[in-house]
């Protein structure tokens, strides 16, 4: 799985993120400023919560990156209640600040990532030690998800194959421990395949591996996704 990026593989990971930036960009100069404050597609976040999220993601990464630069292997946020408050004071913000916000924290993010040297250096994320490089897969999963949130123009078919598959792969290996989940055989358009759960008979979902990301991560109830009927999963963040 390409969900533990080598170092080899983190360059093309950058080529995504900076693309998928660029689509969340192009979406968010065009929200209108009364549309900030409508409901996102996340339980009790505006659209400005959700852009806020994002620019602390790329914050937090940077932060993650310039720790382990410096020989330190610092979690990726202090705490969820630092976490929680900056998303709230950010969302006080004009649209055009927060578009303006989005686009500096991503700069900084990607200038940093230039200047990364070793990629394999040890780091503690999600509850774990793993390589630097995982940092840019949470980054484009952030990215995209998060344009999903938004509610505007952008949906998982506008997602192309390559990051798909990125980004479902990284999904299996976050649920791949998770208890209580349906048991389901995951088999993709391109070829991953996975083992997931255990409550309930046996079932192989398959589709897209696009549509099967965003039915894992909970934001849709198994659109393009073939024998997902009657499974949902919570929310990713």
């Amino acid at each position: 799985m390409l969900a533990i990026v080598n170092q080899g593989q983190v360059e093309p990971v950058l080529k995504r993120i900076a693309m998928a930036t660029q689509a969340l960009l192009r979406s968010t100069v065009r929200i209108e400023e009364p549309d900030w404050r409508e409901p996102s597609l996340l339980p009790g976040w505006s659209r400005a919560h959700v852009a806020s999220h994002v620019c602390r993601n790329a914050d937090a990464l940077r932060g993650v990156i310039a720790a382990a630069r410096q020989g330190d292997p610092a979690p990726l946020y202090p705490s969820s209640a630092a976490k929680f408050n900056e998303i709230e004071r950010g969302a006080e913000r004009t649209g055009l600040e927060l578009h303006v916000d989005l686009d500096t924290s991503a700069g900084e993010l990607a200038n940093l990532c230039e200047r990364v040297e070793d990629w394999m250096v040890p780091v503690r994320l999600l509850g774990g030690e793993f390589p630097l490089s995982l940092v840019t897969i949470i980054r484009l999963h952030e990215l995209m998800l998060h344009h999903l949130d938004l509610d505007v123009d952008f949906t998982w078919e506008d997602i192309d194959l390559v990051p798909a598959r990125w980004m479902l792969e990284w999904m299996i290996l976050l649920l791949r421990d998770e208890e209580g989940l349906p048991a389901i055989d995951i088999e993709s358009d391109s070829g991953v395949s996975a083992t997931l759960g255990t409550e309930g008979k046996r079932r192989t979902v398959a589709g897209p591996d696009a549509a099967l990301w965003a039915w894992l991560t909970g934001r849709t109830a198994g659109d393009g996704v073939l024998a997902a009927e009657g499974i949902t999963f919570p929310l990713a963040g």
